[in-house]
């Protein structure tokens, strides 16, 4: 049983640094490309990857969606289409915004997201627990630190980012309600083909799109592609399946660590002392919402 954890553990944390870096291959790839043409290649390709799990998970005989009744499967189909809107809303704020920050702190922007969620979760009649109120004045306390400029105001990058925190909020609340009814995969390949579509039509109308500077782009694309969306989905998914809940949460959580971690080492971005505070409280809060506190 031990074993079996510590192997969860592991694949996360693997999940957890791929994910982390992606937010440095995010900014270099718009170096070379434009952000809606960065997220329609790079989804399309993550949904390539996935597609063979998808067709093995098909092949043992797995049902594919787990309800009968036509109109289950039009809310299901409805749903998926909203995953998918969500996806395309919320990368697309984040792309956006990374323009104008740093990796970091778009990490841990990003992260908001986990302490959102509980919050959200009030709107749906779900009780709260006073873990979840620290948590989240911990985390305000560190997004302030690490994004206010003076007058009290939110720099613009950071705002983005911050938007695309709350999108994924709803995202993952859409999510938890569609994986009971339909296979994982299937819900993968689904919300990422319809975010790469949307992404590539809005690239094709606003940004000019052509193949030698795809091709310039080809790492940051295959990392953030092959890797962030198709493997890091995958080993998520085959963790997720023996991981203790809480285990798998916390870890997960450090995608901003490494976000940090990728921009000091490759982008050599600073953090100031100040801003160094504010990831540590917004990593605190975190933490702080997900475990269940005897």
């Amino acid at each position: 049983m031990l074993k079996t954890t510590l192997r969860s553990d592991l694949i996360l944390l693997l999940a957890a640094v791929i994910w982390g870096f992606a937010f440095v291959a995010q900014r270099i790839g718009m170096e070379y490309v434009g952000p809606f043409t960065y997220n329609g290649v790079r989804f399309a390709l993550g949904t390539l990857v996935l597609l063979p799990f998808l067709f093995m998970s098909a092949s043992k005989n797995e049902p594919l969606v787990r309800v009968s009744h036509p109109s289950d499967r039009r809310k299901i189909a409805i749903g998926s289409l909203m995953t998918g809107l969500l996806l395309f809303g919320g990368v697309a704020l984040q792309q956006l915004g990374l323009q104008q920050t740093t990796a970091g702190k778009a990490g841990f922007i990003t992260g908001l997201y986990v302490v959102f969620v509980p919050i959200a979760g009030l709107l749906f009649g779900q009780r709260s627990h006073l873990t979840m109120w620290i948590g989240a004045i911990l985390s305000v306390a560190g997004l302030y630190l690490l994004s206010m400029t003076g007058g009290f105001t939110i720099a613009h990058g950071d705002k983005l980012v911050l938007y695309c925190a709350v999108i994924f909020t709803f995202h993952v609340l859409f999510i938890a309600w569609l994986s009971p009814l339909m296979n994982s995969f299937l819900l993968a390949v689904t919300q990422f083909a319809i975010c790469a579509l949307l992404n590539l039509i809005v690239a094709f109308a606003i940004e000019p799109v052509n193949i030698s500077s795809i091709m310039q782009a080809w790492l940051p694309i295959a990392y953030g592609g092959i890797l962030s969306v198709g493997i890091a989905y995958t080993l998520q998914v085959i963790a997720q399946q023996t991981a203790h809940p809480a285990h798998a949460s916390i870890i997960l959580s450090l995608e901003a660590v490494f976000a940090v971690l990728g921009g000091w080492l490759i982008l050599h971005e600073g953090l100031t002392g100040r801003m160094l505070a504010g990831c540590a409280l917004m990593l605190m809060g975190m933490i702080v919402v997900q475990v269940k506190w005897k």
